[in-house]
């Protein structure tokens, strides 16, 4: 079992995120694309302190990238759409 922190990478936070969090009481997150959907749970549940009701993810294929005549390849992530509990707040999200 890998550590709470090494599951959860960081917060995503952009207008359709913030969105998400406003309407449908949804975190997004960038996760580690080894960890599995009961992981992303528990991982949030720990730090947070807050009850998870439902986790999506996605994968987000790496972009070509190119800095001269070099070309390079951005990884590959995944984000994590965690539905929280009505009233459950995430405080990192809070000043957003």
């Amino acid at each position: 079992m890998k550590s709470y922190h090494a599951v959860i990478k960081s917060p995503v936070i952009t207008e359709k995120s913030t969105a998400k969090l406003a309407e449908a009481n949804q975190a997004v997150f960038w996760v580690d694309p080894n960890a599995n959907k009961t992981e992303i749970k528990e991982a949030v549940e720990k730090i947070f302190n807050v009850t998870v009701l439902s986790v999506n993810t996605q994968k987000v294929p790496g972009k070509i990238k190119r800095m001269g005549r070099y070309s390079g390849r951005r990884p590959t992530r995944k984000k994590a759409y965690v539905s929280l509990k009505e009233g459950d707040k995430i405080e990192i999200f809070e000043g957003v």
